[in-house]
C-alpha cells in the first residue's frame, strides 16, 4: 500500500517544478493558479492569481481557465497540494503546467511581491452564491459588480424592475434621478413603490426599497430635473446609464452627454403592449441620433400617460435593461449594441433589428463637430419626463 509520501513522489516524478523567482521574473507570461483554501487566499496571494481551491479543481478549473495551452504556474502553501494539482491538470489536458517549489511560503520568504486580495465576506458568498457558481461571473465578476456604479434615469416603470434586479445582483452603487412624487396611478407598474408611499418623493421611496433589499448597496438620489446644466456633473463617475426617459428632448440630451463622457446607455421604451431595448456604446455602435435622427411630430408620439401601457410590460423591458447593464459591466456575451430588440406582448414575440452607425451622424459621425450640451425642449411637445 502506498503512503502519502509515495503518492507525492509519484506525482512529482510526472510533473515539472519551478522556483518562485523564475515565475516572478516572467510573471506576465504565466497564468497563476492558487489552489489553497479560501481562508489562506484571503490572507495574501500572488497578484493576479486565479483562486480555485484544490478540492474544487476538477470541476471548476476549466470554467476559470479555458485555454489548456496556457503557461500555467500552480502554487499552494508549501508545494504539496500544487504538485497533486499539477498532475491533475495534466490529466485534464493542460499542456504546459508547472508547480511552484515551496509554494506561497517560499514566495514570501524570497521577498517577492504579494498582496492581500479583496474578497467577499461570508455573508456575501451566501448572498451571491448562484453568481459564484457561474464561471463567467465567479468571485472576480461579483467583486467587479460591487465596485460598479449604475445611474438610473427614472424611478418609474422601467427604472423600477431594472433597479431592483441590479440591486439584487450586487451592483455596489445605484444613482437614481427623478423629480416626481409617488402617485396611486404609478403602482400599476412602478414596483419600487407602494400605496403607503403615495405623496413621497420617488427617489426617497426607491432608496427605501433598494436599501432594504441589499445591505451592500449605496443609493445616491438626485431629486431634480435632468438638464443641460447638471447632466455632465451627474453622469460623472458612472459606468453605465439605464435610460427610463420617455421624451425626445431628454433622450437627445442624454445621448450627447453620454457620448461626451463615453458612458454606455442601456435604452428602453414602452408603449401600450409593445416595448424595445438597445445599447448605445459610444463610438462602438450607433448612438440614439443614428437610430432616430429627428423626432416624429408630437401627435404621432404620445406618452404612456396619454396612450396607456400594460402594467407588466415595463417589468419585461426593464429586466432586459438590467441584463444588458450587467453584461456591459462584466464584458459578457453579445450586448444589444447595433441591435434593436422589440417585444410585442399580444403576440408574445421578440424581434431583432440591426441598427448601424450613421457616418454622417451629427453627434458621433466621422465629421461630427464638437458636442454641445444644450436643451432640446423645442423638438416636441413636453411629455412626462420619466415613465
Amino acid at each position: 500500500m502506498s503512503s502519502p509520501r509515495d503518492l507525492l513522489n509519484a506525482a512529482k516524478s510526472e510533473i515539472r517544478e519551478i522556483e518562485p523567482q523564475e515565475v516572478a521574473a516572467n510573471l506576465k507570461n504565466y497564468v497563476i493558479l492558487d489552489v489553497r483554501e479560501p481562508d489562506e487566499y484571503e490572507q495574501g496571494a500572488v497578484p493576479g492569481a486565479i483562486h480555485v481551491p484544490r478540492g474544487q479543481l476538477e470541476f471548476n478549473v476549466e470554467g476559470r481557465i479555458p485555454d489548456k495551452n496556457a503557461h500555467l504556474a500552480v502554487y499552494c502553501a508549501g508545494g504539496v497540494r500544487s504538485a497533486f494539482a499539477t498532475k491533475t491538470l495534466q490529466d485534464l489536458g493542460y499542456t504546459d503546467v508547472v508547480s511552484v517549489i515551496g509554494g506561497f511560503n517560499k514566495w514570501k520568504d524570497d521577498g517577492l511581491t504579494w498582496s492581500t486580495p479583496q474578497t467577499l465576506t461570508t455573508d456575501q458568498r451566501i448572498r451571491y452564491h448562484r453568481h459564484l457558481l457561474l464561471p463567467e461571473v465567479g468571485e472576480k465578476g461579483q467583486m467587479k459588480l460591487l465596485a460598479s456604479k449604475v445611474l438610473m434615469l427614472g424611478a418609474g416603470g422601467l427604472g423600477s424592475p431594472a433597479a431592483l434586479y441590479l440591486a439584487a445582483a450586487g451592483v455596489g452603487t445605484i444613482g437614481i434621478i427623478d423629480m416626481d412624487v409617488v402617485d396611486s396611478s404609478n403602482i400599476q407598474r412602478q414596483v419600487l413603490h407602494n400605496m403607503d408611499r403615495v405623496g413621497m418623493r420617488k427617489v426617497d421611496s426607491a432608496k427605501m426599497t433598494l436599501s432594504a433589499m441589499n445591505p451592500d448597496l449605496k443609493v445616491i438620489t438626485y431629486d431634480t430635473r435632468l438638464n443641460a446644466e447638471n447632466i455632465l456633473e451627474i453622469f460623472d463617475g458612472y459606468d453605465v446609464i439605464v435610460d427610463g426617459t420617455d421624451n425626445f428632448p431628454t433622450r437627445y440630451l442624454v445621448n450627447d452627454a453620454a457620448l461626451l463622457k463615453k458612458i454606455p446607455v442601456i435604452h428602453g421604451s414602452i408603449f401600450r403592449f409593445e416595448g424595445q431595448a438597445t445599447v448605445f456604446e459610444p463610438y462602438v455602435g450607433p448612438c440614439y441620433r443614428c437610430m432616430i435622427p429627428e423626432p416624429p411630430p408630437a401627435e404621432l408620439a404620445p406618452s404612456c400617460a396619454e396612450a396607456g401601457v400594460l402594467g407588466v410590460l415595463p417589468g419585461i423591458i426593464g429586466s432586459i435593461q438590467a441584463v444588458e447593464a450587467i453584461k456591459m459591466l462584466l464584458g459578457l456575451g453579445e450586448p444589444l449594441v447595433g441591435r434593436l430588440l422589440t417585444y410585442d406582448a399580444l403576440e408574445q414575440s421578440f424581434r431583432n433589428f440591426k441598427v448601424r452607425r450613421d457616418p454622417s451622424c451629427p453627434a458621433c459621425g466621422e465629421n461630427a463637430g464638437p458636442i454641445q450640451i444644450i436643451e432640446y425642449d423645442e423638438l416636441c411637445m413636453p411629455h412626462a419626463v420619466l415613465k
